[in-house]
Parts: structure tokens; C-alpha cells; sequence
């Protein structure tokens, strides 16, 4: 499976703040709906994400960015085989990997 990196520090931004576009042009949606999103479409495509270069990654952005790809219609499952989050704290690769679980779970919850 071919893949693409994405480093959020020296692509997106090296601050990424808020949740939505109207927060600022470093949003997590704004993350999500250019660069997640699109390199998500190609089926055949691995998404490595770098974290580290990137500060402040508050929990607004990493749940718009992550959780809100199951709210854009990717399964969890799909994310969790697809997406390889790189981060020297891992932590911060727990607590996205929390988001997309906890999305998917309030999907399905009756």
C-alpha cells in the first residue's frame, strides 16, 4: 500500500488553534477538510501523520481534526488501519486515537 506523510508543523501550521474555520485559518477543520479528507479518498493510501513539529496541539483541534473524520463518514476501523499518527509523546497519539473511538461509539449509541 503506497502511502502519504503529512507532517502538520511544516505543511499545515507549526501553531494549529481552534476547533473551526471561524476560529482561524489553523483550525481543525480546516486541517481535516484540506488535508485529511483528500488524502483519505485514495482507498489504496496509508496516511502518516508527524505530530512533533507542530505545537499546541489543543484538544479542540485534534478532536475536529480526528473525531470529526467519523463524523465525515470514515469508519473508525478504517482511520485505525489507514492513519499511522508519529509523535514522540504518545500520549497525544492516545488521546486521537480516544476521539475517533469515542466518535464512533456516539454514532452508534441508541
Amino acid at each position: 500500500m503506497e502511502y502519504k506523510l503529512i507532517n502538520v508543523g511544516q505543511d499545515f501550521s507549526r501553531y494549529p488553534a481552534g476547533r473551526y474555520t471561524n476560529d482561524g485559518p489553523y483550525s481543525g477543520e480546516a486541517f481535516r477538510d484540506r488535508f485529511l479528507i483528500p488524502a483519505l479518498s485514495d482507498i489504496n493510501q496509508k496516511l502518516v501523520i508527524e505530530l512533533d513539529d507542530a505545537r499546541g496541539l489543543g484538544s479542540s483541534f485534534l478532536e475536529e481534526a480526528f473525531g470529526g473524520l467519523v463524523r465525515a463518514g470514515f469508519s473508525a476501523d478504517d482511520l485505525f488501519k489507514r492513519i499511522e499518527l508519529r509523535a514522540n509523546d504518545k500520549s497525544l497519539v492516545e488521546e486521537i486515537h480516544t476521539y475517533i473511538k469515542d466518535q464512533s461509539e456516539a454514532g452508534t449509541a441508541s
